[in-house]
């Protein structure tokens, strides 16, 4: 009967040790998901940056206004009279 006491108590303690552990995991799991979040952040600023201060040529081309073309009909221009 002493012996269930001891194994009772053993497992008691392995499972305070098991908690305290998954508890410290959960903090540094928060901390490094924080962490990413803010060096996400922080590169999507930086790649905008660097964008503006050098812009690749397509992104050049893209950025000029596209040439205006329309449609005059020969039918609509008349003649100088001479």
């Amino acid at each position: 009967m002493q012996w269930l006491w001891w194994v009772s108590g053993v497992s008691l303690l392995l499972a305070g040790m098991a908690w305290a552990a998954s508890r410290s995991n959960a903090r540094q799991l928060a901390q490094l998901s924080e962490q990413y979040w803010a060096l996400k952040f922080e590169h999507g600023e930086l790649k905008a940056r660097l964008k503006a201060l050098a812009p690749t040529p397509e992104e050049q081309a893209a950025a000029q206004p596209p040439v205006q073309q329309t449609f005059v009909p020969l039918s609509s221009m008349k003649r100088p009279v001479s």
